[in-house]
């Protein structure tokens, strides 16, 4: 066991918290050679990740027209893995055509780097090394921020009576949102479009994270500059003005909030300056973003419980052709399976104990058939302790079981529906259930299970069914609710979709990870869309943290 369960284990990286952190990158670059004597660059970024032996192009900046020293308001947001080498390369272009096209774009360079580097420096600063491998004059600067899934804000903003720098039309104003820094320096939070000859522009609607805007610090300084676009790069400065959060969110009820866009000089210049225009926020709106990792944080146990066919068509355990044939040294699927996907839930429960149940087989003492039996034979206590616990168990009974059948799993959806009930009625996040359903052909009881799964849609539960064996398992794809709706008998809906399906042979050449990661992907976000449905709201660390201390 020992192989693939240090495989599995390996795995947790991708799963465990790491996974569920974002990290925004920001990129500013310093030194791009001029075009010519008569031109300077458009610069663009790509970011580009390392994937199978490959670049694959993640997202690129907006192109920054006539700029030899680019600071991006594009924020790069990528999920950091801690026990995964995510190789990163930046490279510049200086774009040519209006539609963005790289094939017409010349290929300034390169930067290679990886995200734990990046993180771990918190900025880091890499000369570009140019076509033909020279470094060049360039230095690209990639600065790291860690956020959670926090809270959006959405912020509308206009304006009225701004200067006119322009000779033959009006201005054409575009505003700068800068956050100041700690240390004093100003980061770029985001750029608005240009509006175009009119000096009484309306921006589109835009949308930033609280963590971007100001830190989750709501009176930290924010200063906000109107500029007048020009083609050359060289734009006109219009005016500025102070804000903080604290002050938008004056907007939150449909008021307008108010600012006096300033031109220093002008106030000292001109005696009856009032100001260069009035920038007025229309409406902030927070939208509040509960994330998976909340709900974990805030107490949240995943409760894990394993089913495992034991009907007749796996083969008889002793022969080495049988699916659950146990081998000395290689574990057969039943058990690759089980520890890649327990491994990973098994981070997510405080207590790592599973319950681990059989179907398909007739048990001792009577040999009378069941469909939803302890694998360690006792019903008052079907726990076992921890995922090898659950190994261990499976293992020991095999010689005391009689493979049999038909093939029925609603009584054990059933069986933990009905502790996932009892989560329903505390109306907290505390514990959610997923089913871990091994099998080795198409379910006999197809319309009982389709009952089962949709009253199951309706609890804090998530049903993973992996096909063991070569069986055609086409009629279970139904049950996965990607391809369509699952209906019960009745033609009642699945409230959400629940369940996912797949055959273990697409992963049989693969990592323990690479099956965990595609039957758990959807997990995340079906927990955190059960009790958004709900209207629960996870707990903070600080109240499940009392909780525990005083025993409720």
């Amino acid at each position: 066991m020992s192989d693939i369960y240090e495989s599995a284990a390996h795995s947790l990286g991708l799963f465990s918290s790491p996974c569920l952190s974002k990290v925004e990158l920001r990129i500013t670059c310093k030194g791009i050679s001029d075009r010519d004597a008569l031109s300077k660059p458009d610069p663009c970024f790509l970011l580009k990740m390392k994937s199978h032996g490959q670049w694959m192009e993640v997202d690129r900046t907006e192109v920054i027209h006539s700029c030899v020293n680019p600071t991006y308001s594009k924020v790069f947001t990528l999920d950091f893995y801690f026990e995964e080498v995510q190789r990163l390369r930046l490279e510049l272009y200086d774009i040519n055509s209006s539609h963005n096209d790289l094939k017409e774009s010349d290929f300034l360079g390169s930067v290679e780097c990886t995200l734990g580097q990046i993180i771990s420096q918190r900025k880091l600063c890499k000369a570009l090394l140019r076509p033909g491998g020279t470094v060049g004059k360039a230095i690209i600067t990639v600065t790291e921020e860690l956020t959670g899934n926090d809270d959006y804000i959405e912020l509308s903003f206009s304006a009225r009576k701004l200067d006119d720098k322009d000779f033959f039309s009006k201005s054409d104003p575009f505003i700068e949102i800068y956050r100041m820094n700690e240390d004093a320096t100003m980061q770029l939070v985001y750029r608005t479009e240009t509006v175009m000859n009119n000096l009484n522009p309306v921006w589109k609607t835009f949308k930033v994270s609280l963590n971007s805007l100001c830190s989750g610090d709501h009176e930290r300084k924010l200063q906000c500059t109107v500029w007048d676009w020009d083609s050359n790069g060289k734009h006109d400065y219009i005016g500025e003005f102070e804000a903080s959060f604290k002050e938008m969110r004056g907007a939150i009820d449909g008021r307008q909030v108010q600012w006096p866009c300033l031109n220093p000089k002008y106030r000292v210049k001109k005696k009856n300056y009032k100001n260069s225009g009035i920038v007025i926020l229309n409406q902030c709106k927070i939208i509040k973003m509960h994330s998976f990792l909340d709900y974990i944080m805030g107490g949240c146990q995943i409760q894990f419980t394993v089913a495992i066919d034991f009907t007749a068509s796996n083969g008889d355990p002793r022969n080495s052709c049988s699916l659950h044939y146990i081998h000395p040294y290689q574990p057969n699927e039943y058990l690759k399976a089980l520890v890649a996907v327990g491994e990973i839930c098994q981070d997510y429960d405080s207590d790592k104990m599973f319950p681990a149940f059989g179907f398909g087989a007739q048990i001792p003492p009577d040999f009378k058939v069941s469909h939803d039996f302890a694998v360690n034979f006792n019903e008052e206590n079907p726990e076992c302790a921890g995922i090898q616990g659950v190994v261990e168990a499976y293992q020991a009974c095999l010689p005391k079981l009689q493979l049999y059948g038909p093939t029925n799993i609603a009584p054990i959806i059933q069986k933990v529906a009905n502790s996932a009930s009892q989560e329903v009625h505390t109306k907290e996040a505390m514990q959610y259930f997923i089913l871990l359903i091994l099998t080795d052909g198409v379910i006999t009881d197809m319309a009982d299970t389709r009952e089962a799964i949709v009253q199951a849609s309706h609890l804090p539960m998530s049903v993973i069914i992996v096909g063991i064996g070569n069986a055609d398992f086409s009629d279970m794809q139904m049950l996965d609710g990607d391809d369509g709706i699952l209906r019960s008998p009745k033609g009642e809906p699945v409230l959400r979709d629940i369940v996912q399906f797949v055959p273990f042979r697409n992963f049989k050449h693969a990592s323990p990870a690479a099956l965990a990661k595609s039957v758990l992907a959807e997990v995340p976000n079906q927990v955190v869309d059960y009790y958004n449905s709900k209207g629960i709201k996870p707990k903070v660390p600080s109240e499940y943290q009392s909780s525990r201390q005083f025993g409720h």
